[in-house]
């Protein structure tokens, strides 16, 4: 099933099973998380948004509906094909690489629930941070939302069966090379097929490094979608606001 893509990302994310496996997601957490972070960053009416690595865009959509502009990308065809049946005349989507710097500016830049750290080589994952940075506005503002790895490890389960229907996961985690790797196989009717998920483990230095060597000032740092303070040894999330120095 991944053969003929060159990487797990495009293999994984461009399936049926990824949106069927992660199907249960808490949409009214994600809903809660983006008026918190609208109201306290206080967006202007008029600013245009881009959602980097957007998925079938249920943050922009979000977003869009508090009455923002907004552009999701995505380098996900079969995600950016779903997205598109909401585009209004505020609410645009494209298959893009975050790595690749768009020629349009924003005022806000959101990277949400953990869609940073996919790429192998840590100048790849940098590159994200730099096409961010050029797409800013003067006075725009960045905002990645990313796990917490000190408390993901701690709690990390080895091994898990997902039933869904017709459809078995068996996933398997471990830590290996500064990657949290889950290894997913789906059983399908008589037939299997092999996934993978590889996210670096960043600490919250490693964003401070990145964001310095990019001319960004890291301003705040949550610890969960109800903006409390990040506490590295019990939060859930790291999300960082920044803008340019």
């Amino acid at each position: 099933m991944t053969k003929g893509l060159s990487t797990w990302y495009e293999s994984w994310f461009n399936t049926n099973y990824y949106h069927r496996l992660y199907k249960n997601r808490d949409y009214q957490e994600a809903k809660k998380f983006i008026s918190n972070l609208s109201s306290y960053l206080n967006i202007d009416d008029n600013a245009k948004i881009l959602d980097l690595a957007c998925g079938k865009g249920r943050h922009a959509l979000f977003l869009n509906q508090l009455g923002f502009n907004v552009t999701g990308v995505d380098l996900s065809p079969e995600s950016i094909d779903y997205a598109s049946q909401f585009e209004n005349d505020t609410l645009k989507f494209l298959v893009h690489d975050m790595r690749v710097p768009l020629e349009s500016k924003f005022d806000f830049i959101c990277n949400l629930f953990t869609s940073f750290g996919y790429f192998e080589s840590n100048s790849d994952n940098e590159q994200v941070i730099t096409s961010i940075k050029s797409a800013l506005n003067t006075h725009g503002i960045g905002v990645i939302d990313y796990f917490n790895t000190t408390v993901v490890l701690e709690q990390l389960v080895d091994s898990e069966t997902i039933i869904d229907k017709e459809l078995v996961f068996n996933i398997k985690r471990h830590h290996k090379d500064s990657q949290i790797i889950k290894d997913i196989v789906v059983e399908d009717g008589n037939q299997k097929y092999s996934f993978q998920e590889r996210v670096k483990s960043f600490q919250l230095i490693d964003f401070q490094t990145m964001l310095s060597n990019n001319g960004l000032e890291l301003l705040e740092c949550f610890g969960n979608y109800n903006l409390d303070q990040f506490d590295e040894r019990k939060s859930e999330r790291l999300i960082l606001i920044f803008i340019k120095k």
